[in-house]
């Protein structure tokens, strides 16, 4: 199980987001938060900022939607460029529809999950995705701390992939650091978005392959 890291960029200077990128072309993908402050009670940036972000990015963007109607938007998240588009499932009306037009117009589908929202109810549309996002927040807002309850579904969430043999991602949001990756990556999540972790510290490259390594570890163990 290969160790994905995906820093958030709600993390860091959004006044120079292109050299703020350019901090973490050691990563495997940049974490781009979009809110629309109805979903959630914030708000960040919207498509034509994306557009922006996938030009200059050194690495490939990994949208994670917290908007309401993502039936309607997350396409033309797919359309920029984005390389995985995650949709909430708790406001998505035809998630397997939208899974399936993401993935025509050639971006990763991923599908979240509030830390309440139980996992049973999704397991059935495992093979319409390319990951499962178990919020270990509550979405809205970074430096949040982990939230150990969310665990016991990392770990049910990776059972039912493993049972289907599948090549579906399991991927963690919120209080991600060196003090919770391992616990994160024992339960089975494989990608792993962290935001101060990364961009709070002074050598980000280093700190990116702090947290792989300990993921890795983990897996291993």
């Amino acid at each position: 199980m290969d160790v994905v890291i995906s820093p958030s960029i709600l993390a860091s200077d959004f006044t120079n987001l292109e050299r703020e990128l350019g901090r973490i072309t050691t990563a495997d993908y940049a974490h781009v938060d979009v809110m629309d402050n109805h979903f959630v009670p914030n708000l960040t940036l919207g498509l034509p900022v994306v557009e922006r972000l996938v030009q200059v990015s050194p690495v490939p963007i990994d949208c994670h939607l917290m908007i309401e109607d993502p039936d309607r938007w997350a396409p033309g998240f797919a359309e920029a460029g984005a390389a995985s588009v995650t949709f909430h499932a708790e406001a998505v009306q035809a998630p397997v529809r939208l899974a399936r037009e993401l993935r025509r117009l050639g971006a990763r589908a991923g599908l979240a999950l509030r830390p309440a929202t139980p996992v049973e109810p999704f397991l059935d549309l495992l093979d319409e995705i390319d990951m499962l996002l178990v919020m270990t927040v509550e979405p809205g807002f970074g430096g949040q701390s982990f939230i150990d309850g969310t665990l016991p579904k990392i770990r049910r969430a990776r059972d039912a992939v493993s049972a289907a043999g599948l090549d579906v991602w399991v991927q963690v949001d919120g209080g991600i650091s060196g003090a919770t990756i391992e616990r994160a990556a024992e339960a089975g999540a494989n990608v792993f978005v962290a935001g101060s972790a990364v961009y709070g510290a002074d050598d980000a490259a280093a700190a990116i392959q702090d947290l792989r390594s300990l993921a890795a570890g983990a897996h291993r163990h």
